[in-house]
C-alpha cells in the first residue's frame, strides 16, 4: 500500500431508525452539530488526509447528501447580491473546488461489506479509506484520525483500521481484534471477531468507523460467505486478508463520538459548543445551571 490515499467510501444508506421520526425526512447524515451536518465532518477529514474522490454509498431514496455539496444557485446568488461574503463563503466551502463527488447505489441493505463492495468500480484496485460519518472523530489541535491512518498505512504498507477500548460487557456491539502491540498507538492484528460475547472475546478492543485498506479486499468481500440476516460482513474480508498482508489497529488521537445515538449526537454538540470560543461561555453557564 505505497499509493497515496485519494478516494474515500462513505457508506451512508442505512435509514436512521435510532432517530426517527426526524429521518422519516432527514438522512441522518445530515443531523447537524452545532451548524454543520455530521458529513460535513467526515467529508472534512477524508479531506484532510488527501482524499480528491468521495463516494457516497447511498440508497436510491436519499438525495439530502448530493442537494448538500451541490451548487445552490439561488442561496448563492441572493448571499452575493446581499454582500453576506461571509455566508457565501461558508456555503461555497462545503468541499474544495479539487475534490470530486460520486454517488453509488446499494440496492439493497446487506451489510457494511456490501456497501463498500459497491465502491468497487470507482475505487478499483489501490488503497481506499472508508469512513461511517456516525463516529465523529475530533482532533482540535492535530490531524485528523484518517489521516494519521493513512500515513501510517503508507508507511508500513498495511491496512490500517481504528480501533478503541470499550468496556468489557459491550463486545458483542463491535468487531473486536486480537492484536500484539509493535508501537504505542499501533498493533498488529492476528484475528477480527464480529460481536463476540464478553465471555469469548479476545479483547476489548473494538473497531470504529475508519479504515484504510487496500483495493485487494473487494475481491475478498465478494468471496466473502453472508452471515447472519444476510449480511456481508467487512470484518470477515478483513480476517481474511490478515493471510495475505499485514493489518494494522491504531488507536488513533482525537476523541470519538458515537452520534449513532442520541446521547453522542448531544455530547459531539456540546464538546463542540464548548471548543468554540464565542460559545463556550454560555455554554458553560448552561451546564452548571441545569446541574
Amino acid at each position: 500500500m505505497s499509493k497515496r490515499l485519494r478516494k474515500v467510501v462513505f457508506p451512508v444508506a442505512g435509514l436512521g431508525t435510532r432517530f426517527l421520526p426526524a429521518t422519516k425526512v432527514v438522512a441522518k447524515e445530515m443531523l447537524p452539530v452545532l451548524d454543520r451536518p455530521l458529513i460535513q465532518y467526515a467529508v472534512d477529514e477524508a479531506v484532510d488526509a488527501g482524499a480528491d474522490t468521495l463516494v457516497f454509498v447511498t440508497n436510491r431514496y436519499k438525495h439530502a447528501i448530493a442537494d448538500y455539496f451541490d451548487k445552490a444557485y439561488e442561496l448563492e446568488s441572493k448571499l452575493a447580491q446581499s454582500g453576506k461574503n461571509d455566508l457565501l463563503a461558508m456555503v461555497q466551502g462545503t468541499l474544495p473546488k479539487h475534490v470530486r463527488c460520486v454517488f453509488v447505489t446499494q440496492p439493497e441493505a446487506l451489510g457494511l461489506g456490501h456497501a463498500v463492495l459497491c465502491a468497487k468500480p470507482v475505487v478499483g484496485d489501490e488503497p481506499f479509506g472508508v469512513v461511517l460519518p456516525d463516529d465523529l472523530i475530533w482532533n482540535g489541535k492535530g490531524p485528523g484520525a484518517l489521516r494519521q491512518m493513512a500515513e501510517l498505512a503508507d508507511a508500513q504498507h498495511a491496512g490500517v483500521i481504528a480501533v478503541e477500548e470499550v468496556p468489557r460487557d459491550q463486545t458483542n456491539k463491535y468487531g473486536i481484534v486480537d492484536a500484539s502491540p509493535v508501537s504505542e498507538r499501533a498493533a498488529k492484528v492476528k484475528l477480527v471477531v464480529e460481536k463476540p460475547k464478553p465471555e469469548v472475546a479476545p479483547s476489548n478492543l473494538a473497531i470504529v468507523g475508519r479504515y484504510v485498506l487496500p483495493g485487494r479486499i473487494f475481491e475478498l468481500l465478494e468471496k466473502t460467505t453472508p452471515g447472519a440476516g444476510g449480511e456481508i460482513q467487512l470484518t470477515d474480508a478483513i480476517e481474511a486478508l490478515l493471510g495475505e498482508q499485514s493489518v494494522l489497529a491504531y488507536r488513533f488521537e482525537g476523541t470519538r463520538f458515537d452520534c449513532g445515538n442520541k446521547l453522542g449526537l448531544v455530547k459531539a454538540t456540546l464538546a463542540m459548543a464548548l471548543a468554540d470560543p464565542a460559545l463556550a461561555p454560555a455554554t458553560r453557564e448552561f451546564i452548571a445551571d441545569v446541574r
